[in-house]
């Protein structure tokens, strides 16, 4: 009696609190449907402060609390097949509810001993349980203290017993352990994600076919009684993120809840025609899809600040990814689509234990999914004292938001990698919203897929007091406080996607002096292996080989003869405004944030093109261009120079100068660009008419693509080549090239993975997101060979021939021209086999295009080949 009585005081409550509506949940303010308003713009960065660029560099696969998920499998190795951070498990309620004659009596063992065995691999629980689970063990998941109390219902479908999920004991029961299991887990570290479940088949909040349609009998709960489990969770769980089924789940109960959704029939198309259950109706969906009831809900915006769950479709597990850059296919549907409509932040597949950690589609998806974050630029002055300004700019190029309040630190590295002083910050990374997000077509705001503006680059900024700190340089880093730290020694840092993010979970924001002076006397070496990458009529570019320095190399002087013409933080320079056939002697000088400046490098001679030479490249990002409106040089780890211009478009344009166009009249121009939706730019010549083009998505976008024009173009070197979009957002634009020789030839640059070269021994072509086309040629050398054939070669003779490799190891490789004697290379290792770097040598070709280029190493490996540029 005291058990009964109990329960029917929880239920009375309950009751209470959803006639008081439901005051005692979480404090929620809802997004309004359609297109949602961008947030108010972030504080500029203080202009005191000095700008330190970072690279970017792809973020890894498991970050945590995002992307893919397995089962549990107790006892095993859950780091193993593709990377993860998230292990998914259901419990049936008697599991834990044990006590035949008490259900307020609970022993959380096995949920206990789920969590800690996924917390020692530095993984996060996605849990759930369940009453009944058709055709699993058990199949009944009701306690034994329900047993004469909770009458069940035949299932002659499913061929089991079914729970009246109407009947007063068992309401009250289920919310008596919700409020129980809130209590025990509530921000529980070990847990990433909580679905409501215990409703429905497999607590799916659903029980087809028996819902009350085609003459069958209606086994679910009602609205209401629905609506008490969704508000008993939301009562109870105040800093877990908790999902239900449904937009439409207790007559929409979740809606104006702080609660998300899980998808458990993710990207699947069924029936006849084919039609998603994912997508809605205007995407090609069904009308009973996941977003179809978002939308009809008004709820398709709730992604801003709940987590979007669920399963990708078992029938499609292991598939599902094969059309990323294709679209939808048989049963798998668009599945871009489909993470970027819904914004997706985590999707549990067991099929992704046989995807490949190398495979770009799958990549790609996973890296969209949920947050995606960058830091582009950190923001203090190179020597501080006392009490210091630091800023970060953030950008989030996933499809949600990252949804907890996790502290986010700074702090300082001595020499030796030590860490020796931490602050920690108030920034709150939920702020940093996707740059963009894919437009509804039930919005009206353009044809899908449309993309719009969004977030921003969050800057943040704080005081850090530095008056304990001894004296000296030191590394400033950033890193995000994962508070699966505290249990797990093994827990998955939140890492960024940035070249100087460490494996330690730090992020390298720049050297740092503290104190009078900062204690640096030492100065960077030399720069060495400055060499002469290529020209045009009116520039030269340049690169040479990394400094090094006792805490670490700022940035690189540039000299033309005796006049310092520009800085950069990399190994590379394009020096414009030239004249042509003009001799040009370089230095390169290196410095560190202490001020401590290096000898120069030794001197390299560049003769600039005369005006009809046989190819011109031009950089967007290059300082003699012109940006309009919202363009803006960005990181690319894929582009000529790392760089490219992005947010082009809706009438921010680039302009390029001083671009030779030889003899005049039509000339071929190649663009190069990154867009990893379909869009469209016009380029025009001088202010003539614009050539419309439109564009397929690269891989990603720091993937480059290219597509050649042709224009007319004025004699000499003073064109101006524009390229825009006046209604829409345009791709973003790596470079330009203009063929100028004779019968217009376009640029020289080929392709390792071209169809028409021929690959001999080990050689295979292989994806590589860091390479122009988003592919490479490795296993090289040790006699297997990469033969690029039709290479351009003008009038013949001497030619310049650049070479774009990638190699995490030093190597050497051997380059020849039509069978004649090779030049060997010895090239140092670049940041991984993702990144390229170049190395120019000179080989002697024939006139016309049937020249054979060779790379070849008879007794080692040698790098990854990219393309060659002549």
């Amino acid at each position: 009696m005291r058990t009964r009585l109990a329960l029917a005081l929880v239920a009375l409550l309950a009751l209470l609190a959803a006639a008081a509506g439901m005051q005692s949940a979480s404090a929620f303010t809802s997004v309004p449907t359609g297109a949602p308003a961008r947030p108010a713009p972030p504080a500029t960065p203080d202009p005191s402060l000095t700008d330190h660029q970072l690279t970017y560099a792809e973020g890894p696969l498991d970050n945590p609390d995002k992307g893919l998920a397995v089962y549990y499998n107790a006892g095993t190795d859950q780091n193993t097949g593709y990377p993860h951070s998230i292990t998914w498990s259901y419990f049936p309620l008697s599991a834990v509810m044990t006590n035949a004659g008490d259900c307020t009596a609970l022993d959380w063992t096995p949920v206990e001993k789920m969590l800690n065995e996924t917390a020692s691999y530095g993984n996060t629980a996605a849990i759930r349980f369940y009453l009944d689970y058709p055709s699993g063990n058990p199949t009944n998941g009701m306690p034994a203290c329900w047993n004469g109390k909770v009458p069940t219902n035949n299932d002659t479908y499913w061929g089991t017993q079914s729970p009246d999920y109407n009947n007063a004991f068992l309401l009250s029961s289920l919310q008596q352990f919700i409020g129980q299991f809130g209590a025990k887990y509530d921000g529980d570290p070990r847990i990433g994600f909580i679905q409501m479940g215990l409703i429905g088949y497999w607590g799916e909040w659903h029980t087809w076919p028996e819902n009350g349609t085609g003459g069958q009998p209606d086994f679910m709960a009602t609205d209401a009684n629905a609506a008490l489990i969704v508000n008993a969770f939301a009562n109870a769980f105040h800093t877990t993120k908790i999902e239900v089924r449904y937009p439409t789940s207790g007559g929409g109960a979740a809606n104006n809840l702080d609660v998300g959704y899980h998808d458990d029939s993710f990207c699947y198309r069924e029936g006849t025609p084919l039609a998603g259950v994912t997508l809605p109706q205007s995407m090609g969906g069904a009308d009973y899809s996941q977003l179809q009831y978002a939308l009809n809900e008004g709820v398709e915006n709730k992604w801003i600040t709940d987590s979007m769950g669920g399963e990708v479709r078992p029938e499609i597990q292991g598939t599902a990814f094969n059309t990323w850059s294709t679209g939808a296919n048989g049963s798998d549907d668009d599945m871009k689509a489909c993470i970027e409509a819904e914004h997706t932040t985590w999707k549990l597949d067991q099929g992704s234990t046989s995807y490949s950690p190398t495979d770009p589609d799958v990549g790609a998806a996973v890296r969209a999914m949920g947050y995606d974050l960058t830091v582009p630029d950190a923001y203090y002055k190179n020597t501080v004292s006392g009490t210091a300004s630091i800023g970060v700019k953030i950008s989030n190029d996933g499809v949600a938001p990252f949804y907890h309040p996790w502290t986010v630190r700074l702090g300082l590295k001595d020499s030796t990698g030590k860490v020796v002083k931490t602050w920690n910050t108030s920034w709150d990374l939920r702020q940093v919203m996707p740059l963009k997000i894919r437009a509804f077509p039930d919005w009206n705001v353009g044809a899908d897929p449309t993309y719009l503006p969004f977030g921003y680059p969050q800057y943040f900024n704080t005081s850090v007091d530095t008056s304990s700190v001894t004296a000296g340089s030191y590394q400033l880093v950033m890193d995000v406080v994962n508070p699966l730290s505290a249990v797990s020694s093994s827990a998955k840092s939140l890492r960024f996607a940035n070249a100087a993010q460490n494996a330690d979970g730090w992020l390298g924001l720049g050297a740092i002096n503290v104190g009078a002076g900062g204690g640096d006397t030492t100065a960077p070496s030399a720069p060495t292996g400055l060499a002469v990458s290529g020209t045009t009529a009116g520039s030269a570019s340049l690169t040479w080989t990394a400094s090094t320095d006792n805490v670490g190399v700022t940035g690189y002087d540039v000299y033309r003869g005796s006049t310092k013409v520009g800085s950069t933080a990399g190994t590379g320079y394009t020096d414009t405004g030239l004249s042509a056939s003009t001799a040009y002697s370089y230095t390169v000088d290196a410095y560190d944030a202490a001020g401590n400046t290096s000898a120069r490098s030794g001197p390299v001679t560049a003769t600039t093109q005369a005006g009809g030479g046989s190819s011109s490249s031009y950089e967007a990002e290059a300082s003699a261009n012109t940006l309009t409106g919202t363009a803006v040089v960005a990181a690319c780890t894929g582009c000529s120079g790392g760089q490219k211009v992005g947010y082009l478009g809706n009438g921010a344009t680039v302009a390029f100068h001083n671009v030779a166009g030889g003899s005049g009249g039509a000339t071929q121009v190649t663009v190069a660009y990154t867009t990893a939706v379909a869009r469209t730019f016009q380029i025009s010549a001088n202010g003539g008419t614009p050539v419309s083009v439109s564009v397929t998505p690269t891989a990603d976008w720091q993937t480059t693509a290219t597509t050649t024009v042709t224009l007319p173009l004025n004699a000499g070197s003073a064109n101006t080549v524009t390229i825009a979009n006046p209604t829409d957002w345009a791709p973003d634009i790596d470079r330009i090239t203009v063929g100028v020789g004779a019968g217009g030839s376009t640029a020289g640059s080929f392709e390792a993975e071209a169809s028409a070269n021929t690959l001999t021994g080990t050689a295979v072509v292989a994806a590589c997101g860091g390479c122009s086309g988003g592919q490479k040629v490795g296993y090289l050398g040790n006699g297997a060979t990469v033969t690029f054939r039709s290479v351009a070669g003008g009038s013949g003779g001497a030619k310049q021939v650049t070479v774009a490799y990638t190699t995490a190891v030093a190597r050497s490789f051997q380059i020849s021209a039509n069978g004649g004697t090779p030049v060997t290379v010895s090239v140092g290792p670049t940041a991984d086999w993702q990144t390229t770097a170049t190395t120019t040598v000179t080989l002697s070709l024939n006139a016309g295009s049937a020249n054979t280029v060779t790379i070849a190493n008879p007794t080692g490996w040698a790098p990854d080949i990219d393309r060659i540029t002549v």
